[in-house]
């Protein structure tokens, strides 16, 4: 049986880089991305090159606050969820 905590530690638990890599539409989607994309940039200047690239910076850190967001709004409640069911358990004293 693995230690969660050790997995987390090492850093074995990566949930942004693992939940749909088995999800088939996902890798559709990544592949038609990368070929416009790549089609787009075949088409532009430098300049416009460099603005893309600071574009898609910008869109990199905001998808990955996103997630980071997304992922602590769903982990609180159910961290909460644990911690009441352990300290009240359930009794026939109803």
């Amino acid at each position: 049986m693995s230690n969660i905590l050790k997995d987390l530690w090492y850093g074995n638990i990566i949930p942004h880089e693992t939940f749909l890599n088995n999800n088939p539409h996902f890798k559709k989607l990544i592949s038609l991305a990368d070929n416009n994309y790549d089609k787009l940039t075949d088409t532009l200047t430098e300049l416009q090159k460099e603005l893309l690239e600071k574009y898609d910076d910008i869109v990199d850190e905001l998808h990955s606050l996103s997630l980071q967001t997304a992922f602590q709004y769903g982990f609180s409640p159910g961290v909460r969820l644990i911690v009441e069911a352990i300290n009240n358990p359930l009794t026939n004293d109803r």
